[in-house]
């Protein structure tokens, strides 16, 4: 029996997985829905957000235990690392404030030590925290402070301390991360990474921004440079990278084709070479607000991408961790152009899962999703190889996934699909039903299937009739079929002991079935059968004094290749030496070489 606790909490996984934190309002989330001409509106759903909020993390004595990875990137530490603390903004005269502006992000460039030494420059550390602190508040309550001289100083204090080497994966292999049970690697850096992401997102955030100025300083460069530190096993820096992105892919418009492709470059990567990249989730979380955003009818563009990037993340091994992000984008798409329908439902079943039940259970999870916002002249096109599919759910000895399966008919919108389609889906869901209803090891299970041929039998009694007949005459005839065999089989098996040759045969073995006796009957007539010539004569038939010297021969054959392959076991081995190579210069060369004696460390005695 299946450990049923450990399959629950999978279930409830996966149950919770599509609906999970939906409406969660992060005011940092992409929540802005920039379409591709730049205007924004409200989209009727956000995005699934990344499983922030289901994430523990350690005190400080749990950090310092896990000591088998280091959780810090490798930053290029400054040589003058002395700060002195400047006036606070709010003091200076209002003439000076742009300058003091300048000289705190300038300050803010200087680069600590968190791993190695942790408790060295403690007082300057302190510094410019106050300082990245205090100019958070600035841009944040003031207006008017972001002058042209600000936007290069902004950009290149973030750069100097943003971008950096990411350390080695502390998994390398791609296993699969579950928010769960697995604690995240965190940043040793964050106390000041965290600031200088808050202080750069109210940076573009702040009303007095003006992209026609920070286009010269935010360009492709800085952008790729963003979304390589993507791959950061800290959730938290994701989670400000996915913010500051897509704030980026809503106000500079001459980037946004290029996000695009720099984001499927990551996907194709992950998806046909590494299978490991631990910012899937966050990337397509601001796909999906981007998707939301696409202007109709689609590109051609974009509908290659739904084709050949997001139907194949659904075969990475790691899905689950990025799942219900990635159906939120297909369904997006869904909704855009139901005319996507029917590839993206036959793509589904391509990919399919077959060894793998909790996987299974998400693709049912985002099928269900389709199915509720699909159209039902699309509905028709894929109901035979969709329901085929559910037949076998429902037939699979997993309960879960038989579970989940069944779960489809306490849908109304899907019901009422089935029941405008019950001619060509009942035969097909039928067999598969009426079979576990007897036949499944788990009780649950029986009682949606009964739920369902109640449905069904309410639909359209004359047909759930009829296919019930069929079935019943179906099993009938197998069972006919079978029998009809068996006695096919004995008839040979009487023929084959009335032949003359069966006498020199061994007795039947009467626990092996007629037909398999038979089998061995008629291979043991045609071997009698072949050591016969076409025409055989009294003279040809072997006697017995024949029979007793072949097997003779035989014993004595074998005992001696017994015998010789004992000898060959005790004799000591001795290594054959290779012919010597018929070229001169070859043989010259082997003559005139000398060993480098001196620098032989060998036990020349030994050898």
């Amino acid at each position: 029996m299946p450990n049923k606790t450990k399959k629950e909490k999978e279930s409830s996984k996966s149950a919770k997985s599509g609906s999970k934190n939906s409406t969660n309002n992060n005011k940092d989330g992409p929540h802005e829905n920039a379409d591709e001409g730049g205007g924004k509106r409200a989209p009727a759903s956000a995005p699934p957000p990344t499983q922030l909020n289901k994430i523990k993390y350690s005190p400080a004595t749990t950090v310092v235990k896990k000591e088998r990875r280091h959780s810090s990137s490798r930053f290029s530490l400054s040589k003058n690392r002395e700060l002195h603390k400047l006036p606070a903004l709010k003091d200076a005269p209002v003439v000076e404030r742009d300058d003091l502006f300048v000289q705190k992000l300038r300050q803010c460039c200087v680069l600590f030590d968190f791993v190695a030494d942790p408790l060295s420059d403690l007082k300057y550390k302190e510094v410019k925290r106050a300082g990245l602190n205090e100019m958070v508040e600035y841009i944040t309550h003031n207006n008017e402070v972001l002058t042209d001289a600000i936007y290069p100083e902004a950009v290149v204090m973030f750069s100097v301390n943003i971008f950096r080497t990411l350390p080695p994966s502390s998994n390398p292999t791609g296993a699969e991360f579950d928010p769960e049970e697995d604690e995240p690697t965190l940043e040793a850096a964050w106390p000041h990474l965290q600031l200088v992401y808050e202080f750069f997102l109210r940076f573009l955030e702040s009303p007095d921004f003006q992209p026609n100025v920070a286009k010269k300083y935010i360009d492709q460069k800085f952008v790729l440079s963003l979304l390589e530190l993507f791959d950061s096993e800290d959730p938290r820096e994701r989670d400000f990278q996915k913010t500051i992105l897509h704030r980026i892919y809503g106000k500079f418009l001459g980037l946004r084709a290029y996000i695009r492709r720099q984001i499927n470059n990551i996907f194709y990567r992950f998806i046909y070479e590494t299978e490991h990249h631990n910012g899937i989730a966050e990337l397509l979380e601001i796909l999906g607000s981007i998707i939301n955003g696409f202007a109709l009818p689609l590109k051609e563009e974009h509908k290659m991408f739904l084709i050949r990037v997001l139907l194949p993340l659904h075969k990475v091994k790691s899905l689950s961790v990025y799942h219900p992000q990635l159906a939120y984008c297909v369904v997006q798409f869904l909704e855009k152009d139901s005319s996507l329908t029917e590839p993206v439902i036959l793509g589904l079943l391509k990919f399919w899962p077959k060894t793998h039940s909790p996987k299974e259970v998400m693709f049912l999870n985002e099928l269900e999703e389709i199915l509720d916002v699909i159209e039902p002249q699309e509905f028709i096109r894929v109901q035979e190889p969709l329901f085929r599919q559910l037949s076998k759910c429902v037939s699979s000895p997993h309960f879960q996934v038989a579970e989940r399966a069944l779960y489809y008919w306490n849908n109304e919108y899907i019901m009422s699909l089935i029941s405008d389609n019950a001619a060509k889906i009942l035969p097909i869901m039928f067999p598969a039903l009426y079979r576990n209803s007897k036949s499944h090891w788990n009780k649950t299970i029986h009682g949606l299937i009964y739920n369902a041929l109640k449905l069904f039998m309410e639909m359209n009694q004359k047909l759930f009739d009829d296919c019930t007949q069929q079935y019943k005459a179906e099993k009938h005839r197998e069972k006919y079929k079978l029998k009809e065999r068996d006695e096919v089989w004995l008839k040979i098996e009487d023929l084959a002991r009335h032949n003359p040759q069966s006498q020199k045969l061994q007795p039947l073995r009467p626990g092996l079935r007629p037909h398999d006796q038979v089998v061995a009957l008629v291979d043991g007539l045609s071997a009698v059968y072949s050591m016969e010539t076409d025409t055989p004569t009294t003279e040809d038939t072997p006697t017995s004094e024949d029979i007793q010297l072949l097997k003779k021969t035989v014993e004595t054959e074998a005992a001696q290749g017994v015998k010789e392959l004992k000898e060959l076991k005790e004799k000591a081995l001795t290594r054959r030496k290779s012919e010597l190579p018929q070229d001169v210069y070859t043989i010259r060369a082997l003559e005139a070489h000398k060993r480098a004696e001196e620098y032989l460390t060998a036990n020349q005695e030994a050898l």
